[in-house]
């Protein structure tokens, strides 16, 4: 599959540099680019294609929705143990209203929120390069092709594109909160803000920014100042209900994962947020310088065309807002910098849009054989900086290695949750680390996530380090789990008698052998239960009970 992103990109550039001239005129062979565009896309998604712990957790809350439970994570217990209401939604309707599997719909509705936000870079572009040409120039829609392209090879939109997550959702309307402004269509953007915001709670830094913008422009007479008016009554329509609502069925204002995250406070978040940023700049040098020459390009170089500049400006705003925001928060565990997916996309229609406002005011346009090296400038940066991007996927040690381990350690832990489900009582009480892969396959366990984001009491009294809490306390003597899993790593290469000291004196090990294979799990059931839970497990055929050596 790396060989076909390779092979797919160079025929994609080779084809994007020699017909430039082409894309402009042809609306036809433009239109055969983008489709080239798109299918790069899908290929760099599909070299992925790993549904992230995240997306389980927001998988049992949408099944249970769609099943008449309510958006719980066990049935009974009201824990707003996500932070993407509108995702969690979307991917429910299709099981309650065709019985559809949520698996699958929300894989589907990411890979084409991720293919959306592809051909929405391209029309962005052109929208806001519009905006900035003068009446009877031709237009220069060849530019959001380089858009499109430079977003389909964003290693973070590609990771998560069919990851299950909210991500691509949450990319997708970050744009078209810029293309409802570009299109002076304030309340529409007012409204897509408030599915951002519910989508991802990034998206009030989005909504924030886009409101001060509108203001600014109210203020220097480009619109009028029922456009600010009308875009926070297209916000608060949705966002106040959604808010009233949260308050009573949750009585709580702020999510557990973001309760869990934040209750570290400022110096602990910033200071496992600032590698996170780092990490993230060292893999995407390409984007960021691109970004930093745009903006100082359009800093020096004066002109009019003030509202499109104003909205350029916005974007590489939002991209810095996003970045700063994921520091405050302490990053994110999970590979290939999700809270940062939005930057890539952002920078790459900001710094070509740049580009297209900086030039649009030359009328007399030199032809390719005078001016060969302008004219291909575009293009082969534009695919150049692509093909950095899409290498960084395949190499580096935050992309593809820790998406296929990320993949081996999910897959292993479904197994075991299936393997608790068939054979434990049904309601039994399994606590975990990883607890969206153990309910995955769990049928009517009851997971406890031990670092407390499907669980109130930890996220919020717990002890918080490193962007998480915990309580083992309360699990241990509180919630007393049947069978508790240690860690989140999936299988281990060897047999582990020692037991995790939080759970030694009312819990005991017990150690089994993956049949087939050179694995092992160990579990911990509770002590006065151990040798009916061992019995009860040794049952299933894909796993043999060896005790600890005396």
């Amino acid at each position: 599959m790396v060989y076909t992103v390779v092979v797919a990109w160079l025929v994609l550039a080779a084809i994007v540099v020699l017909s430039w001239t082409r894309l402009d005129a042809e609306r036809g062979w433009r239109g055969t680019v983008l489709a080239l565009t798109l299918g790069l896309s899908l290929l760099h998604q599909l070299l992925f294609a790993t549904v992230t712990e995240d997306a389980l957790v927001s998988f049992r809350y949408a099944q249970n929705i769609a099943d008449g439970n309510g958006p719980v994570f066990n049935p009974g217990e009201r824990v707003e143990g996500y932070t993407n209401f509108f995702w969690l939604v979307l991917i429910a309707l299709p099981r309650a209203a065709f019985g559809a599997d949520v698996h699958t719909a929300a894989v589907v509705f990411g890979v084409v929120s991720a293919l959306g936000c592809v051909l929405l870079a391209y029309f962005l572009v052109n929208r806001i390069v519009a905006a900035a040409t003068p009446a009877g120039t031709e237009p220069r829609a060849a530019l959001g092709v380089a858009a499109a392209v430079l977003t389909a090879s964003a290693g973070g939109l590609a990771v998560y594109g069919p990851s299950g997550s909210e991500v691509p959702l949450f990319v997708l309307i970050v744009l078209a909160v810029g293309y409802s402004l570009a299109a002076r269509r304030p309340v529409v953007a007012g409204v897509l803000v408030a599915f951002a915001v519910m989508t991802s709670p990034e998206g009030l830094v989005v909504a924030v920014l886009a409101g001060l913008w509108l203001a600014g422009a109210a203020a220097k007479k480009q619109h009028s100042w029922w456009a600010p008016a009308g875009y926070l009554l297209g916000a608060l329509v949705f966002l106040i209900p959604r808010l009233a609502w949260r308050m009573t069925f949750y009585q709580h204002y702020l999510p557990a994962p973001l309760a869990a995250k934040l209750g570290a406070g400022f110096d602990a978040t910033v200071g496992t947020g600032w590698p996170y940023l780092s990490g993230f700049a060292l893999a995407h040098q390409g984007f960021l310088l691109l970004g930093l020459v745009a903006a100082v390009a359009l800093l020096l170089r004066r002109g009019s065309a003030g509202e499109a500049r104003a909205l350029i400006w916005l974007l590489f705003a939002t991209a810095l807002a996003l970045a700063a925001a994921a520091v405050l928060i302490g990053g994110d565990p999970g590979p290939s910098w999700r809270l940062l997916a939005p930057v890539p996309p952002l920078l790459a229609v900001a710094s070509v849009a740049t580009y297209g406002v900086l030039t649009a005011d030359v009328e007399a346009r030199p032809s390719p054989k005078s001016w060969p090296v302008a004219t291909r400038l575009v293009p082969v940066t534009a695919c150049g900086l692509a093909g950095i991007a899409v290498l960084v996927s395949v190499f580096s040690p935050e992309m593809l290695d820790r998406v296929r381990d990320w993949r081996a350690n999910g897959t292993q832990l479904a197994e075991i949750g299936g393997w608790l489900g068939e054979y434990l009582p049904p309601g039994s009480v399994v606590s975990g680390a990883a607890p969206g892969a153990l309910a995955e396959h769990g049928g009517q366990l009851l997971i406890i996530d031990v670092l407390g984001r499907t669980d109130d009491h930890i996220a919020r009294e717990g002890r918080h380090e490193d962007g998480v809490s915990t309580d083992y306390d309360y699990v241990v003597n509180g919630r007393r789990p049947t069978v508790a899993v240690p860690g989140d790593g999936g299988y281990a290469d060897r047999q582990h008698c020692a037991i995790d000291p939080v759970y030694a004196g009312q819990y005991q090990v017990a150690t089994f052998r993956r049949v087939g294979t050179p694995y092992w799990v160990a579990v911990y059931p509770r002590a006065e239960q151990a040798k009916s839970v061992v019995a009860d497990l040794d049952k299933g055929p894909d796993f043999r009970y060896v005790p600890c050596p005396s």
